[in-house]
């Protein structure tokens, strides 16, 4: 994609330039440091135009393949942001507690989960009339703990085919994680955390929630596109598919009244010679001369 989906002065206004004190820095993060300024590092924002186009683009890919992308930000200033906004395009996320094992023990999980189901059905099959008020209880305690770490996640049926994350210091076994998976990683990185732990960097201040907002925005309106593209390909398959049916149809039909006239043709010219050699075959005989 040649236009980039932001710019200089945008993430400038969202304050995604300030980074941390210098003496929290990384110095991984050296190339992405334009100055210092009061203690403070600045971040080159030009650099963060071109990594969050880079990222968007790679995320839209993904999502128009159909693959799902887990969110994760449990962090204060950006759980709420990023759950609102990840919910309206319909892909998973994680914004209460990182359970451990999330990917490198995805079966656990999903048991967890197939019990909150399970739970559910439960309430409306008539089982909870037969069991004590203090079993119920319990259950729809276990229900609510359930929904509260797991609900995010609940149709995520299968290994995330990437992630993207908010503040990589803090989310760093959702990390190590997906890097022993190898599912591809995306995230803001901020001043003292080190960029060579994701595959899509993007430097920004991962504490301002103006900055994790228009970010985050970014990322989900190119999700959104991706999956808009996939939705559009589909129907044009499908509306494909049916005329090459309907087409391979009238070719079937247009064959087969050709078969049946030729047959037609076939059945009366042998009435015909059936017919000639009936009258010329015969031999008259004449009564000889004494």
């Amino acid at each position: 994609m040649s236009s980039s989906r932001t710019n200089f002065n945008e993430l400038l206004e969202a304050g995604a330039h300030f980074g941390h004190l210098k003496r929290k820095w990384n110095p991984a993060m050296a190339p992405y440091i334009f100055t210092e300024k009061n203690g403070i590092h600045i971040i080159d924002l030009n650099k963060t135009v071109v990594k969050v186009s880079e990222a968007a683009e790679a995320l839209k890919q993904i999502a128009k393949s159909g693959k799902k992308i887990l969110f994760v930000a449990t962090k204060k200033q950006a759980k709420d942001i990023v759950a609102d906004r990840v919910k309206a395009v319909g892909m998973p996320y994680v914004t209460e507690r990182w359970p451990g094992g999330m990917l490198t023990n995805f079966a656990t999980i999903r048991k967890a989960v197939k019990k909150m189901a399970s739970i559910d059905k439960m309430s409306s099959d008539g089982t909870f009339a037969n069991i004590s008020k203090k079993e119920k209880l319990q259950i729809s305690r276990e229900r609510a703990k359930l929904e509260t770490n797991l609900g995010s996640i609940a149709d995520l049926t299968r290994l995330p085919a990437a992630l993207f994350i908010v503040d990589i210091s803090k989310e760093h076994i959702a990390v190590a994680e997906a890097r022993r998976l190898n599912i591809p990683t995306f995230a803001i990185v901020d001043t003292n955390s080190d960029p060579n732990l994701v595959d899509y960097p993007i430097p920004a201040n991962d504490d301002a929630s103006t900055s994790v907002i228009l970010i985050t925005n970014i990322i989900t309106k190119a999700v959104e596109e991706g999956l808009a593209e996939r939705k559009i390909d589909k129907e044009a398959a499908a509306a494909e598919e049916k005329e090459t049916a309907k087409s391979s149809r009238s070719d079937a039909e247009k064959l087969a009244a050709g078969a049946k006239y030729k047959s037609s043709d076939d059945e009366g010219g042998a009435v015909v010679t059936a017919k000639k050699t009936g009258t010329t075959g015969k031999k008259t005989t004449r009564p000889r001369k004494n």
